[in-house]
């Protein structure tokens, strides 16, 4: 027998009203079901189907109003009222096939619980006690599940949802003229005047996440109960419309129809896992796809404690309202009273007269040190090219050759000076040297390198104006002279008059010219464009181009060098040697030069190191291990110089060290970027064998591979500007990919000098408490005992904030061990790391979503953020590197922050900006340091 009855469903919150026409048709408050069943002679009632009921409106049958779905459609078809009113009816039967399965599974479970208390009650043997545990386990989860669900819903109806409009952003274009530009791109893509689903992502920027658009399309199209290939304009900006739909609730069902496939209301495990993997991919979170059942599980572990086997609507928008407190993200603080009295005084109005004041003012006390040395070297230049100008001006020689001699004779006097100056910058031993005495307070050693170019720059230009003006002014007026004119420089030229080839033939023009050729080849192959391969030659000069060209047409210059001494011992008019400078001004620097590439050669080969560990991690970054000699000696922001012989015996490159001065070992890690580096790698990935335990990467290097190895040469350390962070209150350490290196060891110190207090604490208050034990035999001698074992701070620093922004999710696995060090060494809070994924899409964006929920579920559950593996939270997009600054200024007043930056200089330059601006609104003082790699 078959029984069809009908129950009310769940109460709307509002009519509906349909328009058709001049009528108007309205449901009433109430949403029905057909429930079909079957009564069997056992009076065994079982459950056949459960369909939405068609309620009459005005008196007609709604499934008279019902067409042919969309799909079926021609691809003429035109919008008017009757395909709107069809689109609502479909939208309305969805919702209600949705509730309809929802209510039939509640209802499959209640008739099971009549029937087998039909079963009880009739005496028969069947297994009705296991049937009745097992209804009442059911029923016993849905009644907690219905309980949490009205929690959720008062502790949101307490909370408002305004927190959660940041999130669930489709689209993140903001922009009023976004839709034009959708269009716009809609008539560039569509044919016949209809976008191919396979154009939607580009039409609406997402090419970027193409399969996260193509879902969506998908989504959208089964909540209108159809499955085209092809939308027109209309469709597309329904489309655009919701999912630019501002309502979160919207953004929400339209995230949950992503997830909920099979549009039966609930999310199982499966499909949650399916979306992780769809949310990984868009972010290009290779990792995080391996692992989407594994944190599926979890999901479902949190919000399915019932163990029904699926999740409704609200238990995923508990998730997402409640993200932020499953963590402590470190948000920036609000500001203070301090920040916000700060701030205040950039409000008031300034004249243009005083701003420029304030400007100047600031410039000179941020570059004084520059400003000092540039002046001074300026100085001495022009006082030497004066010198010989009016030397030579009252020399008869002027009468012939006129204000071209003058000028480059002056020229050469800034040329010897120039040529001997530009070697000491390069002198990294003394440079490193001067860094710890008081010169460093009075010189930039941190611009060695800058001020290196900047005299290389004022050598072109010497040796422009003093070959230049020999060449073509002064030599050809010579020849011109008359022989009058020319007897009194016989005993110079000779007693006749020489030709032009014959003045470039002896000693004074053959070194002249070949000097000239030298500097032309190493200063062109020493700029940017070659130096960065920048410039992309054809093979096969494609070889002039690159770190090694300029390495070895620097070396040129050591040719430079010796020409330049024979050269100034041939010079015309001048006869005295003691006027024959030119050695003079170089027999320093080129001795200290000298001496110091003897030193490195002697110290590299005194500087025996072992490889003790090896490994490649992803994004091409070779980790090397080794041992430290006993006699190096290094800070931590410090570099040293590295040589593989089985790569090149000649070439030396600078990396930082990434160890601490207290490890037993040194260590440092090689991103690939060049020809040299290529190969560094090569030959050790041979050397070794893969990692015994299958770890993607990694190298191993153990007792039988290690006389396998290659052979590395170190020298060093040599000074850099991250090493002077003890000289600060409060570190801001910010890195760019590779350029995290300098900054993992000043970490690493400051977590063993942490270490270190908290022992001479420990070690103080046991020596107090000793000493509290025995009064009676208290002296002056044990009292100054205790005293001298409290060693004083070597630096002042309190706090540091470390920033890594990288856009390669493998990047972390370079410093994971130090992270994970950090995190649980630093019990007080001193060191604050923040990792930044690029890659990511910013935290609010859809296709970030489900990943940030997931991120924050995992690190209350295990402690470790699903990114980077380690217990440092991983964010998304860039920093916002004003409000760092903000939050700086309000939690350390009055403090001097050293700000030191690692990485491409487009980064530098927002830093150095900041750093003014905030200079200017407080007490708070930044200071910053770069060094680019």
């Amino acid at each position: 027998m078959e029984i069809r009855t009908m129950r009310s469903g769940a109460h709307s919150p509002a009519s509906s009203s349909l328009s058709w026409g001049s009528e108007n048709f309205t449901y009433d408050g109430e949403e029905f079901v057909e429930v079909t069943l079957d009564l069997h002679d056992n009076d065994t009632l079982i459950l056949r189907s459960v369909e939405p009921a068609q309620p009459s409106i005005n008196g007609h049958d709604t499934a008279s109003f019902a067409t042919t779905p969309c799909s079926s459609r021609s691809s003429s078809i035109r919008r008017s009222s009757s395909n709107r009113f069809l689109q609502l009816s479909q939208e309305l039967k969805t919702e209600a096939v949705a509730r309809a399965r929802q209510f039939s599974h509640e209802l499959k479970a209640e008739f099971k619980r009549l029937s087998i208390s039909r079963s009880k009650g009739s005496g028969r043997t069947t297994p009705a006690s296991g049937n009745g545990e097992a209804s009442s386990a059911i029923e016993s989860a849905l009644a907690a599940r219905a309980a949490r669900r009205q929690r959720a819903m008062l502790d949101r109806s307490r909370s408002g949802t305004h927190r959660a409009l940041r999130g669930l952003r489709f689209i993140s274009n903001s922009k009023a003229n976004a839709w034009s530009e959708v269009v716009s791109k809609f008539h560039a893509l569509a044919k016949d005047g209809y976008l191919c689903r396979s154009d939607f992502p580009e039409c609406i920027g997402m090419m970027e996440s193409r399969e996260f658009a193509l879902e969506l399309f998908d989504t959208l199209s089964r909540r209108r109960r159809m499955k085209v290939e092809k939308i027109c304009k209309e469709e597309l900006h329904e489309i655009w419309s919701q999912i630019t739909d501002e309502s979160f609730d919207s953004r929400l069902q339209i995230f949950f129809d992503m997830v909920d496939k099979n549009a039966d209301g609930r999310i199982a495990e499966a499909e949650v896992k399916e979306i992780i993997m769809l949310s990984a991919s868009a972010n290009k979170l290779s990792r995080l796809k391996e692992q989407a059942e594994e944190y599926a599980a979890l999901i479902m572990e949190e919000l399915d404690p019932e163990k029904l086997g699926y999740i409704e609507l609200w238990q995923l928008e508990t998730l997402l309202l409640q993200k932020d407190t499953y963590v402590n993200y470190s948000q920036a603080l609000s500001y203070t009273s301090q920040a916000l009295s700060q701030n205040l005084t950039s409000l008031r109005t300034r004249g243009p007269i005083r701003n420029l004041g304030t400007k100047i003012k600031y410039y000179v006390e941020e570059n004084w040190k520059r400003l000092w040395v540039i002046a001074l070297w300026i100085c001495i230049m022009a006082g030497l090219f004066t010198w010989k100008f009016i030397e030579y001006k009252s020399r008869y020689e002027f009468l012939v050759m006129g204000y071209c001699l003058t000028t480059a004779k002056g020229a050469a006097e800034t040329l010897k000076f120039n040529m001997a100056l530009v070697l000491l910058p390069v002198c990294r031993n003394i440079m490193t040297w001067l860094r710890s005495t008081r010169a460093a307070c009075v010189l930039p050693f941190d611009d060695n390198i800058n001020f290196h170019k900047t005299i290389a720059a004022a050598i072109v230009v010497g040796v422009i104006l003093h070959a230049g003006n020999h060449l073509s002014c002064d030599f050809p007026r010579l020849l011109s002279s008359s022989d009058a004119m020319y007897a009194p420089m016989r005993h110079e030229f000779g007693e006749t008059k020489p030709t032009y080839l014959e003045l470039l033939q002896g000693p004074v023009g053959v070194t002249g010219v070949i000097m000239v050729i030298c500097m032309v080849v190493a200063f062109t192959l020493a700029t940017r464009w070659f130096r960065r391969s920048v410039v992309k030659l054809p093979k096969p000069v494609d070889r002039l181009s690159g770190f090694n060209a300029f390495w070895y047409s620097h070396h040129l210059l050591a040719l430079v060098y010796i020409l330049l001494i024979i050269h100034g011992q041939f010079l015309y008019l001048i006869r005295d040697w003691y006027h024959k400078t030119t050695w003079m001004y170089l027999a320093v620097p080129v001795s200290l030069y000298v001496g110091e590439r003897v030193l490195r050669a002697l110290r590299s080969r005194h500087y025996s190191v072992q490889i003790r560990k090896v490994a490649i991690y992803p994004g091409n970054v070779l980790s090397l291990q080794m041992s430290k000699p006993p006699a190096f000696r290094y800070q931590s922001g410090q570099y040293m110089f590295v040589q593989c012989p089985a790569v090149s015996p000649f070439e030396w490159h600078p990396f930082s060290i990434t160890s601490a001065p207290d490890d037993n070992y040194l260590s440092i890690h090689i991103r690939q970027l060049g020809d040299w580096t290529r190969e560094l790698k090569r030959v050790f990935a041979e050397a070794c064998e893969p990692s015994v335990d299958g770890k993607s990467g990694l190298l191993r290097a153990d007792e039988t591979t290690k006389n396998c190895l290659p052979k590395l040469l170190i020298d060093g350390p040599y000074g850099a500007p991250a090493q002077d962070y003890k000289n600060y209150d409060v570190l801001l350490l910010v890195g760019l990919g590779i350029g995290a290196t300098p900054f993992i060891s000043i970490l690493k110190d400051l977590l063993h000098n942490m270490v270190k207090m908290e022992e001479q604490d420990e070690a103080r208050e046991d020596q107090y408490r000793e000493l509290d034990r025995s009064l009676e035999h208290f002296d002056l001698a044990t009292l100054m005992r205790i005293m001298s074992g409290s060693t004083r701070r070597s630096f002042k620093t309190n706090n540091a904030y470390f920033y890594w922004v990288t856009r390669e999710q493998g990047s972390f696995d370079w410093f994971k061990g130090i992270m994970n060090e950090v995190a649980d060494l630093d019990q007080r809070g001193v060191i604050e790391m923040h990792n930044y994924l690029t890659s990511v899409y910013e935290e609010g964006d859809a296709r970030s979503t489900l990943i940030t929920m997931l991120q924050a579920l995992n690190h209350a559950k295990n402690g470790v953020d699903i990114v980077s593996g380690t217990r440092v939270r991983t964010h998304f997009a860039r920093p916002n590197w004003k409000k760092v600054f903000s939050r700086l200024c309000s939690r350390h007043p009055y403090a001097k922050i050293g700000v030191f930056y690692c990485g491409a200089p487009v980064l530098a330059q927002e830093l150095k900006r900041l750093c003014y601006e905030f200079n200017q609104k407080g007490t708070t003082k930044f200071e910053f340091h770069k060094e680019h790699y």
